[in-house]
């Protein structure tokens, strides 16, 4: 079976998590939230597309800026594919379009892909189905430092 199963292993987890905090922090901040493409380790070296500027119609070029995104992100082992957008955690067309994408690029690069979908309310794999959701995502403990 394709995509994420359970149990995860405790960094996969707890990337997914920072994921979805990050999310949640970075729409309290702004207010709103596009579809932003990221490739690389929450918190940590990564790659970003905000798709509202720049996404490709061609299936094509969605691999080839997805493999770039990967190479500029220094992406290693362990690192995750992520969409962060708004809406629920269900298939919409930009996830089936970015996933797509994703699986050729990496299969290209015979790398393993992990690729979810990210709200402000929990992340979901739309491969295998495995989703994490909270009532409520509190900002973590640096941004509240941060912020006051």
């Amino acid at each position: 079976m394709e995509g994420l199963t359970d149990p995860l292993p405790p960094r996969t987890r707890m990337l997914l998590r920072r994921a979805v905090h990050d999310h949640a922090s970075s729409e309290r901040r702004r207010g709103r939230y596009p579809a932003v493409l990221h490739i690389g380790v929450p918190g940590g070296p990564l790659a970003s597309l905000d798709l509202t500027e720049a996404e490709p119609s061609d299936p094509g070029l969605r691999t080839d800026v997805v493999a770039a995104l990967r190479v500029r992100a220094g992406a290693g082992p362990g690192h995750l594919v992520w969409l962060t957008r708004p809406g629920g955690l269900e298939l919409q067309d930009v996830d089936a379009r970015w996933l797509a994408g994703a699986r050729a690029a990496y299969d290209e690069a015979q790398v393993p892909l992990t690729f979810v979908v990210v709200n402000r309310r929990g992340w979901w794999d739309p491969r295998s189905g495995l989703a994490r959701t909270w009532a409520r995502v509190r900002p973590r403990a640096e941004t509240l430092s941060r912020a006051g």
